[in-house]
């Protein structure tokens, strides 16, 4: 069963390392650190997306920038308290880590899959040149009771088609993990820099149940 929930979670990235390793948190004794990495696109646009990483699994006290690295894992969430509000915060969770000498093959450096369930309505909308687009936010259960919120954007033909998933539908998703920056207005004066993670989708089903 668990092996099961783990399968509907799956992403590869590779990609090149541009920070060191910082604490995130501790769990039965094992440290976990965050470190980016830099992956391209094939439109030459690259996305720099967070790691979450044992202490166990790789030498941590190092400084990996610059070199390239394969991980699989998952793409998790957890909400992390920021006063009043609730923030979203999303990584790889990262259970295999191999250096490679170069990357042989640029269309697969950053693959996902998942397999879960809608759980807010479908936001679809149009840019100002016409181009269709729909938000959605899929859960994926994890072990032990736990499930990851995923934010994932579709384009096209697909953002039409998910226009009319309805709450708590179940649906398999392809695509890649991608950053996108955003600036949050504080109040008229002021304005900050944030950076969204979220999953571009290429394919998406509808699972009948």
């Amino acid at each position: 069963m668990i092996d099961k929930i783990i399968e509907n979670n799956r992403v590869s990235i590779v990609g090149e390392i541009v920070s060191e390793f910082r604490y995130s948190h501790e769990v039965f004794g094992e440290g976990f650190y965050m470190v980016d990495v830099s992956v391209d696109r094939l439109s030459e646009l690259t996305d720099i997306i967070p790691l979450m990483v044992s202490e166990r699994l790789v030498d941590v006290t190092q400084d990996y920038t610059g070199r390239l690295v394969e991980v699989s894992g998952q793409f998790r969430s957890y909400n992390r308290h920021e006063g009043t509000r609730n923030k979203l915060v999303l990584s790889i969770f990262v259970r295999e880590w191999e250096e490679v000498e170069e990357n042989l093959d640029a269309g697969r450096t950053n693959q996902i899959f998942l397999d879960g369930f809608i759980c807010k309505p479908p936001i679809y909308r149009k840019t100002p040149l016409g181009r269709e687009i729909a938000d959605l936010l899929i859960a994926v259960n994890r072990p032990y009771g736990k499930s990851d919120y995923i934010p994932c954007i579709a384009w096209g033909r697909n953002a039409r088609y998910a226009s009319a998933f309805e709450v708590g539908g179940h649906i398999q998703i392809w695509g890649r993990v991608q950053s996108r920056e955003y600036i949050k207005k504080i109040n008229e004066d002021e304005s900050e820099k944030h950076t969204a993670y979220e999953v571009s989708v290429s394919k998406l089903e509808y699972v009948d149940e």
